[in-house]
């Protein structure tokens, strides 16, 4: 083995935590491994003056893009919570590009993404992103498939990761792929992170979002659902409970919401089943039955086929202290 060259574009606005967790992750290697086993990890950047990350902190450069001409093992490039709005940087870009021919390895944590997407290089690969901007990353460049309920995807030569600190799995997947589960298990101890996360994005964002026209028969009754989430709903039901005919309700709910009125109760049952779960005590067969499912065996099965995790796994990583 020889020393792997990691370059991480920044730029001005990115999440220090983009930049930081995989640097901490590759230079923590380096104690695990024999001498010129390791990593060096530069930062590329328009110029070397110092960038201001979101959080305010100052970041400077190693390289400009002009002079990170050079061949690398691995090349990142970090998000920022502008980078899903904002126009493409054209010096960004135009290096960015250069990444297939110029890397074995490239890709992005974050919002990152975008920047990706804006040079070409997500079209025709499976790739994430952090959950909140997902939906916006697949309108925006439709060629990719946007996997919206991973933490990091490895398609071929591309690597992307979810939302921030999500960077770290990135890079303990790589060092594990490189130096073994072993030396990730032992990096990972050493910051004090899971090796593995179990369950994906979902245990992490709201299933729910509010509707677009509050007033609406459909919002009310997405409202009349979680004021009664532990009862049992049918398109009936709920089709009763506005005025509506069973057919134009069920119709006209897939417009607005783009999904069905079962999956929208089923929706409903798993947050708040999580709210129950974060904020109380309550034994696992009494969250189920207030929450609809019926029985904890029936919560488990949904837990685990949308959230990746059990209800009492998603207990142990929310509970609020």
């Amino acid at each position: 083995m020889a020393v792997q060259r990691v370059a991480i574009a920044i730029h001005e606005g990115v999440q220090a935590l983009d930049v930081a967790g995989p640097v901490d992750v590759f230079a923590e290697t380096n104690g695990f491994v024999p001498a010129g086993n390791g990593y060096e990890t530069v930062l590329v950047g328009a110029g070397c003056e110092p960038l201001r990350a979101s959080n305010g902190m100052k970041i400077s450069a190693d390289l400009s893009f002009a002079e990170a001409q050079e061949k690398f093992d691995i090349l990142l490039v970090a998000g920022g919570p502008a980078l899903p709005d904002a126009a493409p940087d054209p010096e960004l870009t135009q290096w960015l590009r250069g990444a297939p021919a110029r890397a074995e390895l490239y890709g992005s944590i974050c919002t990152g993404a975008f920047a990706l997407g804006h040079a070409g290089l997500l079209d025709g690969h499976k790739v994430t992103t952090h959950w909140q901007n997902a939906q916006l990353l697949a309108a925006r460049f439709p060629a990719a498939e946007v996997i919206f309920d991973r933490i990091y995807i490895r398609d071929g030569q591309l690597m992307t990761s979810a939302g921030v600190t999500a960077g770290i799995d990135l890079g303990l997947a790589l060092v594990a792929e490189r130096h073994g589960p072993q030396v990730a298990v032992a990096v990972a101890k050493r910051l004090v992170v899971v090796a593995q996360r179990q369950g994906g994005q979902s245990q992490f964002s709201p299933y729910l979002t509010a509707p677009v026209d509050e007033d609406s028969p459909i919002a009310r009754a997405q409202a009349h659902v979680m004021q009664h989430v532990g009862e049992r709903h049918t398109l009936q039901s709920l089709a009763e409970a506005v005025g509506m005919s069973v057919r134009n309700f069920g119709r006209a709910f897939a417009q607005e919401t783009g999904i069905t009125p079962h999956e929208f109760v089923e929706r409903a049952r798993v947050d708040a089943a999580r709210r129950l779960l974060e904020g109380s005590d309550r034994p696992l067969k009494a969250v189920a039955f207030d929450c609809g499912f019926g029985s904890a065996d029936r919560m488990r099965i949904v837990f685990t086929e949308r959230l990746g995790v059990s209800p009492a796994q998603y207990r142990a990583s929310f509970r609020k202290l």
